[in-house]
């Protein structure tokens, strides 16, 4: 009972996780048509700024965690602009610049930090007992963490003014265009969020899995994942395959090695995608 239940936590964990970060993925994807392939690179470095404010100016955690968040979220205006924009809605160039932006940092976050990894200390420490059964008070308080800024986030998207135009603006560009919505600021402000959700999950995962230049490949891995699993533009789509994902990291490793386990977890996705090609609650394309 013990194992199962600090799986569950887990698969929780892990999944806010994976969806914070692939969610705003996904809204660059659908607003902007924007593979963005730097959304990886964001996240590694959220978790390395994090780690300067804590190591070099000595803040407290959580306001090191903030300022972060912050700071690049801030960054999400800049990308739109001046990297973006020139391209708005040219798959190819924006692609182009994304990959760009993705070695530049890449190579000099190991320029700087070189290969090794670095661990930031965890935001809460302690465990929280019930009878036999003892959870990770730092699992738990990153899933409540991460679920409520899913929640948020939902509400804004399908109960806000700006949110009912990224809808829109995903829908059908020419349709809001008539309607007078500013495509370019909606953008600007689903790279707010995009690099905003990036930041939380690359702060929140720093202190779970430790800082590395490369870390960003891996939930970059993830993020493409969870969207063709779930469906193009569907949300969701997007939160069942997260829970999907993040069981499948969770209850796998119990029973297998590493290896194993990331080859069987591909397999089943695989063999889940062959059922359904569009993903788990994708529409049919036109």
């Amino acid at each position: 009972m013990q194992l199962f239940i600090g799986a569950v936590v887990n698969m929780l964990f892990l999944s806010s996780m994976y969806i914070l970060v692939a969610l705003g993925f996904a809204l660059l994807f659908s607003i902007m048509e924007l593979l963005h392939v730097a959304h990886g690179v964001i996240y590694m470095v959220s978790g390395y700024i994090c780690s300067f404010f804590l190591t070099k100016l000595g803040l407290n955690q959580w306001l090191a965690f903030l300022l972060t968040v912050l700071i690049v979220s801030c960054f999400g205006p800049f990308l739109e602009r001046f990297c973006f924009r020139p391209f708005f809605r040219d798959f190819d160039k924006m692609l182009l610049v994304g990959v760009a932006i993705s070695a530049i940092v890449q190579t000099t976050v190991v320029l700087a930090k070189g290969y090794q990894f670095e661990a930031l200390p965890p935001f809460v420490t302690g465990i929280i007992k019930w009878g036999p059964i003892t959870v990770s008070l730092e699992r738990l308080v990153t899933f409540l963490i991460g679920g409520a800024l899913l929640l948020v986030l939902v509400l804004f998207i399908n109960k806000s003014k700006i949110g009912l135009q990224m809808q829109a603006v995903a829908q059908d560009l020419e349709g809001a265009l008539l309607q007078g919505i500013d495509v370019h600021r909606v953008s600007a402000i689903a790279c707010v969020i995009a690099c905003g959700l990036a930041a939380v999950a690359g702060g929140l995962m720093g202190a779970y899995l430790g800082l590395g230049a490369f870390m960003g490949d891996y939930v970059f891995t993830k993020c493409l994942i969870l969207v063709v699993l779930g469906g193009i533009g569907s949300m969701s789509g997007l939160f069942l395959a997260g829970l999907i994902i993040g069981a499948l990291d969770a209850f796998l490793p119990i029973f297998l090695s590493g290896s194993a386990t990331e080859a069987l977890s591909m397999g089943i996705l695989i063999c889940i995608l062959l059922l359904r090609p569009r993903g788990l609650l994708g529409r049919e394309l036109a």
